[in-house]
């Protein structure tokens, strides 16, 4: 792992584009439903137990949650979507802030999208991965608990989403992802480097 990600920390919460930070060139959100394991995602990627707060209850996080990873760079997490309690009000005002977020905020380099490989991609999900194609995004795609179930059964829901996606105009990466296993942690580090530009900091210590 790049010692990069194991710097995380978290930065600030920020109910709206308005109040993102200044200064960030690069930065890569995680989306997702609220009970995809984004969260638990963030932590195993910076190896780190407790940087994303995780909750028993879906829809804890309604803000974008930046993690700041050095002055340049940022991880994002997203409010979850399609299960979080919250009135439909809400779930609006949400929808709106997370569509001017993607649009507008020009550091944004790339989104992960955590999808429970028992759900496998739901109608949100999709919605997500067309409206990045729109922005011209780059998305991964995570499956997450892919220990929930055996190695067969994660390998054809795998090679099922990725047909699924195959003509998708969106350039989408398709791996298995879990925390509990450590599986699929280098293939969204290395989608990370790229996408946050980690080679800059590389060239730079070169004498």
């Amino acid at each position: 792992m790049n010692p990069l990600y194991h710097r995380a920390e978290y930065l600030l919460n920020a109910p709206n584009l308005k109040t993102t930070p200044e200064g960030i060139e690069y930065e890569v959100a995680f989306a997702g439903r609220s009970n995809a394991g984004k969260s638990s995602a963030i932590n195993t990627l910076t190896n780190q137990k407790s940087l994303a707060r995780t909750s028993k209850t879906p829809g804890r996080t309604q803000q974008l949650v930046y993690f700041k990873l050095d002055e340049q760079r940022c991880l994002v997490d997203l409010p979850g979507y399609g299960y979080a309690k919250v009135p439909p009000s809400v779930q609006q005002k949400w929808q709106k802030e997370l569509e001017r977020y993607l649009e507008k905020r020009k550091a944004l380099n790339g989104l992960v999208l955590l999808v429970d490989i028992r759900r496998s991609l739901g109608e949100f999900d999709i919605q997500m991965i067309d409206y990045a194609a729109h922005l011209n995004l780059d998305v991964f795609v995570a499956l997450t608990k892919a220990d929930k179930l055996n190695r067969n059964g994660a390998k054809n829901t795998l090679f099922a989403v990725q047909k699924l996606l195959k003509d998708s105009t969106a350039n989408v990466q398709v791996e298995l992802f879990s925390s509990l296993k450590k599986e699929g942690i280098e293939q969204i580090h290395n989608w990370l480097d790229e996408h946050l530009n980690v080679a800059e900091i590389i060239s730079k210590k070169k004498p």
